[in-house]
């Protein structure tokens, strides 16, 4: 597959109660596809977060959508968009990064989380010398982060709880 130029086609989610900010890399090929956050069958992410809320999973956009709402959360990427061939995060180049301060000035976020490695690497890259804000990094949910069992996500994902209220 070839290194194509992609753009962000998925709206953040948030409102004006949002405490927490969860931001990915960007959106798989499943996701863009699919027009919503961590579509792919085998990402973990809505099962993680239904655990360590002790909530049903939610199967739907629009379930996704009140669930995020709900607890509190806002969820975006990092990247508004790259070169990048098909979902490798490996390939990922030539990065234009989202207005994070779009959330961050209509939510009193308590502390933002990125979701894997790369969005860590991304934010501090790009993001963190202009909010001078530090995020923690979560282990990936995807499904090519196997060392880590749904179990392990959870135990560690389970922190983001303490920003909750």
């Amino acid at each position: 597959m070839d290194n194509t130029r992609q753009t962000h086609n998925i709206e953040p989610i948030f409102d004006s109660k949002s405490k927490i900010l969860i931001l990915g890399s960007f959106p798989s090929v499943k996701s863009r596809e699919g027009m919503f956050f961590y579509n792919h069958p085998q990402n973990r992410f809505w099962k993680v977060l239904s655990a360590v809320l002790n909530q049903e999973t939610p199967q739907t956009i629009e379930e996704k959508k009140i669930f995020l709402l709900k607890n509190k959360i806002a969820l975006w990427d990092v990247i508004a968009s790259c070169t990048i061939s098909g979902s490798s995060d490996s390939s990922i180049k030539d990065v234009e990064t989202n207005d994070i301060n779009m959330i961050l000035n209509h939510c009193d976020i308590k502390m933002i989380f990125c979701n894997g490695n790369l969005a860590y690497s991304l934010f501090m890259k790009h993001l963190f010398p202009i909010l001078q804000i530090e995020p923690i990094m979560l282990p990936s949910t995807s499904p090519a982060n196997a060392r880590y069992t749904l179990e392990k996500l959870c135990d560690s994902w389970s922190q983001i709880i303490d920003y909750l209220n």
